[in-house]
């Protein structure tokens, strides 16, 4: 029997999220055939707009039907009692706390990317194949696949393990000492993730001696940046995409370039990519998005310890028993506005960072080389070049290409 205030208000939460959801995907599908802004009208010619159009169209319909079927299916696993039988699952293993919330949290979170993996797959080898973009193999789709399970059930486990023995010795004061492990946790990952965990799923090789080599050392000692590691990660093998990344600290900081965009770009504009990606650091974005970070997780664990031990929040997905992960379940759904207002928060930081390491770029390298970067780079992902301006607000971290274009000839 579940606790009917809260019941009702995490079901409305769910459908104010979903029915938002729709309306801001709907609003942005129907600029999809807007013309092409006249700064933008030499990133495609009449057919790869078509493309692109085409594109955007498929992603949005089968983001549709996917966003429809996982909130009919966390509703019902809700209305029915899902939560009450996994629950009762896992208790019939033991009575260690422990090895309940890991049974728990493990049959969750294997039973729906189990569901969610014919999406994902006919995502793959379907719509991205039709469009010339997947490079993956079926057999390294699915490695991928058990190499993620892995590392969320070591990875994942050992933390909720701490966490739950961190709340069964030190009660609501809990969240103090999850904070200072997550807060270590995030900053080793921040310098050690392209070394730990990366090569778990691609090869990283120095970029080897050469012209492209030599110009980004030039430029990195013209603006003060020592750049000892510059890597080059084999992202062809699963798609045509390309990106470029910044990571680390002090001596564990490096630039690594996709294989794609050192074949999709010249030299220059590549060096312009990377003074973009130095432009982040020598403006202290990297510093700043970690230390919020950090900052909004201890707040999060803050109010998750008002309601972890209040019995309601169990009681309103379903779980008869109070218990931590039962806990965390319902505490996740109802925090969801406050994660929703503090994201777009930082979405709205991480545009605004945005146009500061492309003025970085124009000031130190130059303008020219970072927008013609940009048109190709959007070219060859057939990105979105005329989203709504409601769905840039909620959703995006960087600014439309038309606005970098604009801000970049200022």
């Amino acid at each position: 029997m579940t606790s009917q205030p809260l019941f009702y208000i995490i079901i409305s939460i769910l459908c104010i999220q979903f029915f938002t959801d729709t309306i801001l995907d709907y609003l942005n599908s129907k600029n999809y055939r807007n013309p092409i802004p006249k700064e933008l009208n030499d990133v495609f010619d009449a057919q790869e707009y078509q493309k692109s159009q085409d594109y955007k169209e498929i992603n949005y319909k089968f983001g549709l039907l996917t966003s429809t079927f996982s909130f009919l299916l966390t509703l019902t696993f809700l209305i029915f009692g899902g939560f009450e039988w996994v629950d009762a699952i896992a208790r019939s293993f033991t009575n260690n706390t422990i090895i309940i919330a890991l049974v728990f949290f493990g049959i969750i979170m294997l039973g729906s990317d189990i569901i969610t993996t014919p999406f994902s797959y006919y995502s793959t080898f379907v719509i991205e194949e039709k469009f010339g973009f997947n490079k993956s193999t079926k057999k390294l789709f699915f490695i991928d696949k058990l190499k993620g399970w892995l590392i969320t059930m070591v990875l994942g486990g050992a933390i909720l393990g701490i966490i739950i023995c961190f709340f069964n010795w030190a009660g609501n004061n809990f969240w103090i000492y999850t904070w200072a492990l997550i807060a270590i946790i995030s900053l080793l990952m921040n310098l050690f993730y392209s070394k730990l965990i990366v090569p778990l799923f691609n090869k990283q090789t120095p970029l080897e001696d050469g012209k492209l080599k030599a110009e980004i050392e030039h430029y990195a000692q013209k603006v003060g940046f020592e750049l000892k590691n510059i890597f080059v990660i084999d992202g062809s093998k699963r798609s045509t995409k390309a990106n470029a990344y910044f990571s680390g600290f002090g001596k564990e900081k490096r630039v690594t370039l996709y294989d794609t965009l050192i074949n999709d770009l010249e030299e220059d504009e590549i060096v312009a990519v990377l003074a973009h990606e130095v432009g982040h650091y020598k403006k202290k974005h990297i510093i700043f998005n970690l230390i919020s970070s950090i900052l909004l997780t201890g707040f999060t664990l803050f109010i998750l310890s008002l309601f972890i031990n209040t019995p309601e929040v169990s009681l309103a997905i379903g779980v008869t028993k109070p218990s931590f992960h039962a806990a965390l379940i319902g505490f996740g759904i109802l925090y969801s506005p406050i994660s929703e207002f503090t994201g777009l928060i930082m979405n709205y930081m991480s545009r605004k960072f945005e146009y500061q390491a492309d003025d970085f770029a124009k000031n130190t390298f130059a303008a020219s080389p970072l927008i013609s970067s940009l048109k190709k780079l959007s070219k060859n992902s057939l990105s979105n070049l005329t989203p709504h301006p409601a769905y840039v607000f909620m959703h995006y971290s960087h600014p439309p290409l038309i606005a970098r274009i604009k801000n970049l000839k200022a």
